[in-house]
């Protein structure tokens, strides 16, 4: 298949050049470290032709007429870069552009070129910066996942959870990638906080919904990672001591590439056992690691190969009594092999084979009776990807995507099996997509995906449409839709990621489905500034989860142990960002409603056999406000300020309980609980201020080095994490579980 779309494709470009013009193309790299640089752009001044680096830091200008040119690059934190060239016909100039760090910051970026200005992201789509990522104020620890929390459209279930909630969608709606590969659960400690080591981290890109035909297999939005690849030029690494967590990591050349390492280990335990000495709910082991690391091999000048692999896991044995202790394990591993390769200026190829191990081995004992859980999942896949650029107006992808996925669950209560499933499934999917500019106006991208899922031969199509229309140059106006399907379903709990299983559709289970919509628009009001606002509408069609009412689940068939429901989202999302200065930062506020429907379930009073009226799921949120904003204080002194406000997570009141003696059914006092509405009810308004200082030094002349004093929750909010009764009190007594307080956490780094 893959050599018929490549042979094609060959075959077609020699009639794009009767022209005899001309074409540019090659890489985009950090000088200083020789890092590839995604989406930075490229551009000719005199004709406005421009281009964006891929994924890769790969970019091709073709089409161009023979003549001398000003060819320009920029990404932001860079010096602009610009060099005269001359081209002449039928000539393919391979240019590799090296962009040098902007040391000094500057107030204001002039440039000739509007293909060269700040990039305005396409719709739906968001870049998170590292550096933000390390200089925000963190609880213990720097964290890719809570740095999202901070983007509008994007929700928290609470201090305690790293799990994104993204335009109305669960976790297991956001396909998280990285380095190309499916990881299925990215969290340490109970979900406090995601897998991903920020020292090992070159790019973070959210497509928060409309996301293009290269993507697919959830309902709601994509999160792509990508490890570094590892300094090109010279050796050097960075070390980092914190109150939860330390972190190591190295870099550097080799004669025909380059290489990274990183590692990170909790350092909590002195502090638990501190604790242990004035508490009994504290666990009596614990730790978790992590391990990234990438190799690159530069064959020749037109291909590119390297291995990048992760390694993670968490043990905790936690005695809750004087009889009772669970104790977990669970990790993942990805291991990807990717080969780059340029057929010529016009076709670009990426080929992948990846392998992705998700273990979770979680076991309780209550009064000496075990109840154990050993969930497995194992995900091997071949992707190919293939970029073809006809002419000045078009680009043409397409890919594959094709794997095995094998899940396993086996159960076990007091050393017998209780449940066993193992579901063994072949799938695949097809896209093409064309990004077409009729002219320097209009972006379309149109785009068709076909996916399929052995068990239960389900086969669907999802066809992807979005437009942009410039009006004049600091304004685009954009519009976008997509249908998307779900295979998987993951069953968590929001306020503990330890027993979370994922499964899969089957024969009676039908995958999910659901149309998104969006319309938005993405100006620069003013030079360093920019103003987003986007309005979307999206449907949940079919969801599966695991019906929460069944008792036991031993001797049903696979598709009884699911309740099928529907949900809809709808929002609007406002973001503010100032992107030059001394202070620089982002405000972003969203609007939103979140519904969810079972039949059967929170059924009207007048109708209780009826369809079930919607509810708010508890991420639901109406208002939701993040402010972050860094101001430079001098050289080496540096602030950030981080403020979220956010409406009452929802919650279902209990009004009160009541008894039943006697009955004939049962000699014992029956205790039946009376409750309110499903999540009819409101939490009080979340918010909460942090704030970090960092100042840059020396070593003892070794290397730069830098404190970061961080306090979380400034002002000592108690945000309510949730409400416990006491029906033992008559009437029933209601206290409150607070979330974080006061904290304030220190960390030191050192880069060599």
């Amino acid at each position: 298949m893959i050599k018929k779309i490549v042979s094609l494709l060959l075959f077609l470009t020699p009639i794009c050049v009767i022209a005899q013009n001309a074409s540019i193309n090659g890489y985009v790299t950090d000088k200083s470290s020789g890092e590839t640089l995604i989406s930075a752009n490229v551009a000719l001044l005199e004709n406005n032709r421009g281009t964006s680096t891929n994924t890769l830091g790969y970019y091709s200008i073709t089409n161009v007429a023979p003549g001398t040119y000003t060819i320009a690059g920029s990404y932001i934190g860079f010096r602009l870069f610009k060099k005269t060239i001359t081209l002449s016909a039928n000539q393919t100039l391979r240019l590799d552009i090296e962009l040098e760090p902007n040391i000094v910051s500057s107030d204001e970026i002039v440039v000739t070129s509007d293909r060269i200005k700040d990039e305005q992201k396409n719709i739906g789509t968001a870049e998170i910066n590292t550096e933000l990522i390390n200089s925000l104020p963190k609880v213990f620890e720097a964290d890719v996942f809570r740095s999202v929390q901070l983007l509008p459209g994007v929700k928290a279930a609470s201090d305690f959870s790293s799990g994104l909630y993204i335009r109305g969608g669960s976790p297991d709606q956001t396909l998280i990638l990285l380095d190309r590969n499916t990881v299925y659960n990215p969290s340490h400690f109970f979900g406090f906080f995601s897998t991903f080591n920020p020292d090992a981290i070159k790019d973070v890109r959210l497509y928060k919904g409309g996301y293009p035909a290269e993507y697919g297999g959830r309902l709601s939005s994509v999160l792509t990672i990508y490890n570094k690849d590892g300094n090109r030029n010279r050796m050097e690494g960075t070390a980092t001591v914190g109150m939860l967590a330390s972190r190591v990591s190295i870099e550097g050349p080799y004669k025909k590439g380059s290489w990274m390492f990183s590692a990170r280990r909790s350092t909590l335990e002195p502090i638990l056992a501190a604790l242990r000495s004035t508490s009994d709910n504290i666990p009596s082991s614990f730790y978790f690691l992590d391990f990234n690391g990438k190799v690159n091999y530069d064959a020749s000048k037109d291909d590119k190969l390297s291995l990048a692999f992760y390694s993670g896991q968490d043990k905790v044995n936690f005695p809750f009594s004087d009889d009772a202790e669970f104790k977990l394990n669970y990790g993942n591993r990805t291991l990807s092999g990717n080969w780059t390769h340029i057929f010529n200026e016009k076709l670009f190829s990426n080929f992948v084979l990846t392998g992705s191990q998700y273990f979770n081995y979680p076991k309780i004992e209550l009064g000496g009776t075990p109840i154990e859980r050993r969930n497995n999942i194992y995900d091997y896949s071949i992707k190919s990807d293939l970029e073809y650029l006809p002419n000045e107006k078009h680009d043409l992808s397409i890919g594959i995507w094709a794997g095995t996925l094998t899940i396993r669950l086996n159960d076990r209560f007091d050393n017998e099996p209780s449940f066993s499933s193992r579901s063994h499934s072949r799938y695949g999917s097809v896209y093409i997509s064309d990004t077409w500019r009729p002219s320097d106006k209009w972006k379309i991208v149109s785009g068709l995906r076909t996916s399929y899922l052995s068990d239960g031969d389900y086969f669907r199509i999802e066809p992807r449409l979005s437009f942009e229309y410039k009006p004049i140059d600091r304004i685009r106006l954009q519009a976008a839709y997509g249908r998307y399907n779900q295979y998987l379903t993951l069953i968590t709990n929001e306020a503990f990621s330890g027993f979370d299983v994922w499964l899969t559709a089957d024969d009676g289970v039908k995958p999910s489905f659901g149309d998104q919509f969006i319309i938005g628009t993405k100006t620069v009001p003013f030079i360093g500034y920019g103003f987003d606002v986007e309005v979307y509408y999206r449907t949940m069609k079919d969801i599966f989860e695991l019906d929460p009412f069944i008792q036991d689940v031993s001797g049903l068939d696979y598709p009884d142990l699911f309740r099928v429901g529907d949900g809809d989202a709808y929002g609007a999302e406002f973001f503010f960002e100032k992107r030059a200065g001394r202070l620089t930062g982002f405000i972003g506020y969203t609007f939103a409603y979140t519904w969810k429907k079972f039949n059967d379930y929170n059924n009207d009073i007048s109708n209780p056999e009826g369809t079930g009226r919607k509810y708010p799921p508890k991420y639901d949120r109406r208002n939701d406000l993040n402010l972050v904003l860094s101001y430079k204080l001098s050289n080496r002194w540096k602030s950030t300020v981080s403020f979220n406000y956010a409406t009452g997570q929802a919650y279902t009141e209990v009004l009160g309980q009541y008894s039943v003696n006697n009955t004939p059914w049962a000699n014992d006092e029956l205790n039946t609980f009376t409750v309110g509405k499903i999540n009819a009810s409101r939490l009080p308004p979340y918010h909460r201020m942090d704030v970090s200082f960092s100042r840059m030094g020396t070593f003892f002349g070794l290397g730069e080095a830098e404190w970061q004093f961080q306090i979380i929750n400034v002002y000592s909010r108690r945000n309510i994490w949730f409400y416990n009764f006491d029906f033992d009190e008559n009437p029933v007594e209601r206290t409150e579980v607070p979330l974080l307080p006061l904290l304030p956490t220190i960390s030191y780094t050192v880069n060599f």
